[in-house]
């Protein structure tokens, strides 16, 4: 690696295993928790790949890379690659992911995939040859991990108890904000209808304003019930959010409607977004990354 003390202070973690044992699966956990994942680098290019992600805008310290089996020698170049890692500065570490071998049969035949290492022989002797090329790299992996009998919740569950995310892990909220008028969002998890709140469009001084106007906000939230609706709807989220976490779903888009998109719904938006913001966990850090668009504010 050129420039190797460059490496100073960064993670670079090693995912590698069986095919069809789970790597991907793996690889996307670190990457909802905030890993730089670069997936099927060929391992003479990983030592240039960690410096250029490590330097440029991304700036990434924790760099995750999946590494497929090779030929024989494989499990040298990765461990000579490793050492010039952490001769850099770098910490290095790795998971190698397994599966018993009826396991990965029966997962090879059931996308109709054919073993990267197969050729023209069966799927059984692609998999002992793979088997014996990664055997000294699962010898000295940090952490394997038998996925023959782990559903996609506990396999997460391991990863993120083994290798946690720097900041703890957040639930992304989505607010959004929409007329019922030009149909319901198709991505939302939950729909809030605010249109039980009176209407500002028939306030001629507000109606050619909109939900993120003072005026239009402070009228829409002086209503009556809408700050305990704000109250209730964040506690709800609350609930939703802890098993979305413990499912592994990082994700959550809430969509907030009014008749046309403008007034109500826009505010009460805002108002929940900023709620959101303001849950605090025990060590005073933020529960919830929070985004708000409005889809249809803007049109006529």
């Amino acid at each position: 690696m050129s420039n190797n003390d460059a490496a100073n202070g960064t993670t670079v973690l090693f995912v590698t295993g069986m095919s069809g044992a789970g790597r991907t699966s793996v690889a996307n956990v670190l990457e909802d928790d905030g890993w730089y994942v670069s997936d099927n680098v060929p391992v003479s290019l990983i030592a240039q790949l960690v410096e250029m992600v490590r330097t440029s805008e991304v700036g990434a310290q924790r760099i995750a890379m999946v590494v497929r089996a090779g030929d024989v020698g494989f499990s040298d170049r990765v461990a000579e690659l490793r050492r010039d890692l952490e001769d850099g500065g770098a910490d290095t570490s790795m998971i190698f992911v397994d599966a018993s071998d009826d396991v990965l049969v029966r997962r090879f035949e059931q996308v109709r995939r054919r073993h990267p290492l197969q050729g023209s022989g069966t799927l059984g002797e692609g998999i002992a040859a793979e088997r014996e090329i990664l055997q000294p790299v699962a010898a000295v992996a940090d952490k394997v991990i038998d996925t023959s009998n782990l559903s996609a919740t506990r396999l997460r569950s391991i990863v993120e108890n083994v290798f946690p995310s720097a900041a703890g892990r957040r639930l992304t909220i989505a607010v959004q904000s929409f007329g019922f008028k030009y149909g319901l969002p198709i991505d939302c998890d939950l729909v809030a209808d605010v249109r039980f709140l009176p209407n500002p469009y028939w306030i001629p001084e507000l109606r050619e304003h909109n939900g993120r106007d003072a005026a239009v906000r402070d009228y829409v939230l002086g209503q009556a019930d809408a700050e305990e609706f704000l109250d209730r709807y964040v506690d709800l989220v609350g609930i939703v959010a802890r098993g979305y976490l413990r499912e592994g779903k990082g994700y959550m888009t809430l969509g907030v409607g009014c008749t046309g998109g403008k007034h109500r719904s826009v505010a009460m938006s805002e108002a929940l977004a900023r709620r959101l913001r303001e849950q605090i966990d025990s060590g005073g850090s933020p529960v919830y990354d929070v985004e708000v668009t409005h889809r249809d504010l803007g049109r006529e």
